[in-house]
């Protein structure tokens, strides 16, 4: 129960990334390739702030601004240089390397000591019910902001200027100023999911950011799935979808190992799972069609 719990809270705390990959690729269309290095540059500013020890209200703030930086530099170098979207994020991806690892100073730092938002707003005995409500409060919040900004003028700006920039450019809207926000935006959302999970797992590595991207994707897509199945247009319910695959996407990585697969084979599997995602519901309509 306990191995099952782990993967769920993992889940939730994966999931402010997820609501991030949501705004670049459903909203935006854009494959944004930053998050692989947002994300770990949430966590190597966590985990050097917390030993630093700073007030975590502070802690949150400043991870948050890094990850929109990085956003906001990838939208840079998108719309001032015209730089195809998925090239200028693996730029800044590579660039967020070196960054991250002079941040940090070494590979690795251990957080087992120190404060964390878990033991902060702990309420129960047990510390996996304590990890479990801090994660549900966390995206329950972020939902809620989501989408209430969705719904505003802003927001509705924001998705017209995914649906058809041509439109949005008549109406006055600024399209290059819209996706650099957008990727700000997202990407202070993949930090805060780097900043909740250097605190579950007690460590921050510069090499765990590799390859997130696509548990993110993998989420979304299973998100998208199931919101396009059950034909749902109310934004707060998207983004809780997106939650939900989410979780789901790491309770299938959590029984593939509680079936004996080889931890190394983990990010194959994930590949592949993703792919059928992907791929599945294509070839069904091509052979409908």
């Amino acid at each position: 129960m306990t191995f099952y719990l782990s993967a769920l809270i993992l889940g939730l705390c994966l999931s402010a990334m997820g609501l991030g990959i949501f705004i670049t690729m459903k909203i935006f269309r854009i494959p944004d390739i930053t998050t692989d290095g947002s994300y770990t540059l949430g966590a190597a500013v966590t985990a050097i702030l917390l030993t630093a020890r700073w007030p975590l209200p502070a802690v949150i703030v400043v991870t948050m601004i890094a990850g929109a930086l990085a956003g906001v530099l990838t939208g840079l170098v998108h719309t001032r240089l015209k730089i195809d979207a998925l090239l200028a994020g693996i730029l800044v991806m590579t660039g967020l390397y070196s960054v991250n690892l002079s941040i940090l100073g070494r590979s690795n730092i251990p957080l087992i000591d120190v404060p964390t938002i878990f033991k902060a707003l702990a309420i129960f005995d047990r510390p996996i019910f304590n990890e479990l409500w801090v994660g549900l409060l966390f995206l329950s919040v972020l939902v809620a902001l989501l989408a209430y900004m969705l719904r505003t003028d802003f927001g509705l700006a924001m998705r017209a200027t995914g649906n058809s920039e041509s439109m949005t450019r008549a109406l006055g809207v600024n399209n290059d100023r819209m996706k650099i926000i957008g990727l700000a935006i997202a990407n202070a959302l993949t930090a805060l999911s780097g900043f909740l999970v250097a605190q579950y797992q007690n460590f921050t590595d510069i090499n765990m950011g590799i390859g997130i991207v696509l548990v993110g994707l993998g989420s979304v897509l299973i998100g998208d799935a199931l919101i396009q199945w059950l034909g749902i247009r109310r934004v707060w319910l998207q983004l809780v979808f997106i939650l939900i695959g989410c979780i789901l996407f790491q309770s299938v990585l959590a029984v593939a190992l509680s079936l004996g697969v080889n931890p190394n084979l983990l990010k194959l599997i994930t590949s592949v799972f993703v792919l059928a995602i992907v791929g599945i519901p294509r070839l069904a309509r091509s052979q409908q069609a």
